[in-house]
């Protein structure tokens, strides 16, 4: 037998297990529609989660949802701009309404900046900024009080690799992007020791992951990018979405305040 098919028969086999055995738990994903976001979504439904997504694409949200409710768990879509606080607070009550409980957060929804700073706007830099970091501070303001109610909870943020390189040269996204992402890193570390013990907080760092919406700007440059990476290919939402799942399921749990990196060792930058 082919080892691929093998390994889809352990696979289907641990899936029935978790799906069997499963603990009743809510996932929230922000930009669950797609991407990232659409592939940790699939692998938290997977491991027994139910899932809400948070995405402007309601056709594609509800898309990724039927996926996720053909596995056999519950999802529900709620069309939110993560920078609006208002309207995290309002999904988040609507959450807790439906399914009682807010186990883990994903904040995935993120935005792409490749300009540079004499190019780019001061709307395009607040869009930014607004996306990608207070975006992550509206959706941990609003989970919190439900986790810290329930003595447990994880919360795990999509930062990147732009927040340690500063997002030149190679980067698909310039300073502005790697502002915001590291700015994560230090919301991460601050509220993993303000929400401890209880409430578990971390960061992910992805690379070059090939999704709908970097599939354009990385474009002729597969090759250069590629090249520069250790596992000679680029990531998939995938990748990241198996480390998601860990975060969210691992027991015991002995991980907060972390920035885990995701790129296949990718040494140029």
């Amino acid at each position: 037998m082919p080892s691929t098919l093998i390994s889809q028969s352990v696979w289907n086999t641990t899936r029935k297990r978790h799906m069997e055995n499963r603990i009743e738990k809510v996932a929230i994903v922000t930009g669950g529609a797609r991407g990232i976001g659409r592939g940790s979504a699939l692998a938290l439904a997977d491991r027994g989660f139910d899932i809400a997504l948070v995405d402007l694409l309601h056709e594609e949200a509800e898309a990724t949802a039927n996926e996720i409710r053909a596995r056999g768990v519950a999802a529900e879509t709620f069309e939110a701009d993560v920078a609006d606080f208002a309207r995290a607070q309002d999904v988040t009550d609507a959450i807790i309404s439906k399914w009682g409980r807010v186990d883990f957060l994903l904040n995935n929804a993120g935005r792409a900046m490749p300009k540079g700073l004499l190019e780019i706007s001061e709307a395009e830099w607040d869009r930014t900024i607004d996306i990608n970091l207070k975006g992550c501070f509206n959706w941990c303001r609003a989970v919190t009080p439900a986790m810290q109610h329930a003595g447990a909870g994880r919360i795990v943020s999509i930062s990147s690799v732009n927040a340690y390189t500063g997002g030149v040269t190679s980067a698909v996204s310039k300073f502005a992007y790697a502002a915001a992402k590291a700015g994560i890193l230090g919301l991460t570390r601050s509220l993993a020791k303000e929400l401890a013990p209880d409430i578990t907080v971390n960061a992910i760092c992805p690379g070059v992951i090939e999704t709908e919406a970097t599939s354009g700007m990385i474009g002729a440059r597969r090759d250069e990018l590629v090249a520069g990476i250790a596992l000679e290919r680029l990531g998939t939402p995938e990748d990241v979405g198996t480390l998601v799942a860990f975060m969210a399921t691992v027991e015991p749990n002995f991980i907060t305040g972390q920035a885990i990196t995701v790129d296949g060792f990718q040494w140029v930058i």
